[in-house]
Order: C-alpha cells, then structure tokens, then sequence
C-alpha cells in the first residue's frame, strides 16, 4: 500500500486543557494553574510570554512529556493518560530549540526516518514519507547530505521533517527559532505557515519573538503560568501599554509599522524590513500587494 497523505476534519477541539495545574516542586509554585485552553484543528496559535510565563510547561504537557499534577488534558477527544500516552504522541509532534539535540543521524534521511521507523512502519512507507516531509519543508534536494554541514535553519527544518514523517495532527514549536539568526527565523515561520495553509497541520508556535505571531490566526499571551490576553495578533499588538506590563513590548519592526500607520501609512504589520519596504512603496505608488 503506497503513502497517503493525512486527511483533516477540521470540525473537532485538537487540544483541550481543562483546570490543569502542574509544579516542578512538589508543594512549590506553580508553572501552571488552573489553565483552562483550546485549540481548534487546524488553528495556528502563537503562545507568547516572557521566561517562565508557563508557555513551555504548556507544550510539554501536552503531548505528555510532564504529567499534570490537576485536570484533564484532552487531543482530538482523547484524554491523556499513561494508556494511550505512544498513541497520542504519534498525533502530537514536537520540536525543540536546539536541532542538534534531536538529530539521531549523520546523514538527512537517515534522521527523518527514525521516528517513523520507531513505530515499525515498512520501508516502502518509511520512503515516501521521508519525500513528503522532505517536500513539506522544501529540502527535498538535501536528501543525502550531511545533517552536520547544514546551516542552523537548515537543521531545524531537518528536525521538523522528522516530526512530519511520523504525520502528527498537531505540530508543535517550542522556541524552534531561539538559536537561529533572523533569515534562519524567517524560513522557519514560513515552513510552520505553509504546512498549516497547505497541510491542514494544526501549529501552536511557542515563542517570545513577539513579531512571529503575526501569522498565527490567533495568539496568546502568558503570565505566572495563566493566560492574561489572547486574540488576533493585530488585537493583541494594539494592547501595547498592556504588554509591558508582562514584560512584552512590539518588536522595532512592529513598532515602525505602528508609527507609520498612526501617520497615515496603511502598511500591514511584517516580519522584516524587506517586506516593510515592499509594503511602503505599494503605499506610495497606490497599489496593493
């Protein structure tokens, strides 16, 4: 049997958090508590906030890497329990900060291949899917180099790819763009955001760079392990004074973006000065882009 592509619904809750408290301390502070949070499939939800908001706690938790201490954990229905635990972590992907902690191989497709080999599928299967995550990310040519030579953004898309291979409902992204420079970044949102227009992928995007959020459909902010704002990421970057207050504030680019739009510049809010610069001159010449 060849390889099929995974279908969505779309009609379903792809994550729920129902009064989930969790500590790393027995009897300490809480990283996260009384969290009430969902997520619908095919949604891509940016989860801001400073170090120590909770937001990591969050992503760890949900494909049970931490255990709750309190509450109900549910993916697509199915509450999370030491049961169904391999199962629920085949829907849910994760990818971490640093691709050279998840790389298991020196050469591309040997390092795609591991999850999927992990849960025994055939070789011809194991094949195809390495040329659809492959494709997904857009190193279909990188097939056979070395993982070691890639460059940091190149690594990450690497490591994403081996998620995909194992076809998870749910990607997600635990400050996957801390480590890379700005073009490494850029590549990075513009996978995670192909693959949720495209793929059907559901995305929750970890991060503390406040202008990636800008192509969530939905952001949330976090604080002392509870959520304190969410909306769309124009809602949220308008409640600038209110970000401060949890140690968040627009990032340069945002905050030109604002400042021409309060002089009466209809720019949209971008992720680099290039695309600002493009957005300036269909200002000025009248047209749209």
């Amino acid at each position: 049997m060849g390889f099929v592509r995974p279908q969505f619904t779309r009609d379903m809750k792809a994550i729920e958090f129902e009064n989930v408290s969790f500590s790393y301390e027995e009897g300490g502070a809480f990283a996260i508590k009384n969290l009430n949070f969902s997520v619908e499939e095919g949604e891509f939800v940016a989860i801001l906030g400073h170090n120590g908001s909770g937001k990591s706690t969050l992503a760890r938790l949900t494909n049970g890497l931490l255990e709750a201490d309190g509450g109900t954990i549910r993916v697509f229905g199915e509450q999370l329990t030491d049961k169904n635990l391999f199962e629920i972590r085949k829907q849910v992907g994760i990818v971490f900060q640093n691709p050279d902690n998840q790389t298991v191989a020196s050469i591309v497709e040997d390092d795609i291949a591991f999850g999927a080999e992990n849960i025994a599928l055939p070789r011809e299967e194991i094949g195809s899917r390495i040329g659809f995550a492959l494709k997904a990310v857009g190193m279909e040519e990188f097939r056979h180099a070395t993982v070691s030579r890639l460059s940091g953004g190149q690594k990450q898309r690497i490591a994403i790819a081996g998620v995909l291979a194992v076809l998870p409902k749910v990607l997600i992204l635990d400050e996957s763009t801390a480590m890379l420079d700005p073009k490494g970044r850029r590549e990075i949102i513009d996978v995670v955001t192909r693959l949720n227009r495209d793929e059907g992928i559901t995305v929750l995007l970890i991060t503390h760079f406040m202008e990636e959020a800008l192509r969530a459909t939905r952001a949330i902010v976090m604080n002392r392990g509870e959520i304190v704002m969410q909306g769309t990421p124009d809602d949220i970057f308008e409640r600038h004074e209110e970000l401060l207050t949890y140690n968040l504030t627009l990032p340069l680019i945002g905050r030109i973006c604002k400042e021409l739009r309060t002089g009466g510049m209809p720019v949209r809010d971008t992720l680099d000065a290039s695309s600002l610069a493009k957005e300036i001159a269909a200002c000025v010449s009248g047209q749209s882009i």
